[in-house]
């Protein structure tokens, strides 16, 4: 599996001979838009910076609903969560979704506003790979991430949703997010498998510019 970060809450997860992008957005966030084709979208929310499918080449399978959805043994299961701390009354809801590929769980949590109670932690289950928005504001914040992943456990944390020179509106810094760890590893992308991926848990920046 490789994971490329395109800035935001937007990755490209290649897997299985499938390209899965998460929450794909358009020029107005900031971030250099560059031709994309994916088989797979995932949609954590209904805002402007997650949700322009239509950037994405291709005719892409377009999950932004909860339940499982199966494709050529790749699973993606959307768990229903809220953007905010009033359970969405402010800013609606949010799916984290969790992909199950190659051996491998990687959860994106999209737009999550809040700590999750015991039964979504439950069903969310084991996870090797969690892509956790820090920078606060309109998601959990560092501390909130820092405390989600104490109770997750994964083996690889990959903080998302952070300010940038890029981004065109304001997040906090991702250092606030990466001082509770002692070690944090920066990679143009990540490789990984299920045989490779070890125990600990690692904190790994990806380069949003080499995606």
């Amino acid at each position: 599996m490789k994971i490329w970060w395109r800035g935001h809450a937007s990755f490209v997860i290649q897997t299985e001979g499938k390209k899965i992008v998460t929450d794909p957005f358009d020029d107005k966030l900031g971030y250099p838009l560059k031709p994309l084709k994916a088989d797979i979208v995932t949609v954590s929310h209904d805002h402007w910076d997650h949700n322009a499918v239509e950037t994405v080449q291709g005719r892409p399978h377009v999950i932004r609903d909860i339940g499982i959805t199966d494709i050529d043994g790749i699973k993606v299961e959307g768990i229903a969560t809220f953007h905010d701390h009033q359970a969405g009354r402010n800013r609606g809801p949010n799916i984290i979704f969790r992909i199950n590929a190659e051996g491998l769980s990687l959860a994106h949590l999209g737009d999550l506003g809040h700590s999750l109670d015991k039964a979504q932690i439950e069903k969310i289950g084991n996870v090797d790979i969690l892509l956790v928005p820090v920078g606060g504001t309109y998601t959990i914040d560092a501390s909130e991430a820092q405390e989600l992943v104490t109770e997750l456990r994964p083996k690889i944390v990959i903080p998302m949703h952070f300010s940038t020179p890029h981004l065109s509106f304001s997040l906090a810094p991702l250092e606030q997010f990466t001082s509770y760890y002692d070690k944090v590893v920066k990679k143009p992308y990540l490789e990984t498998s299920a045989e490779g991926i070890g125990g600990q848990t690692r904190i790994i920046v990806l380069d949003y510019l080499s995606s």
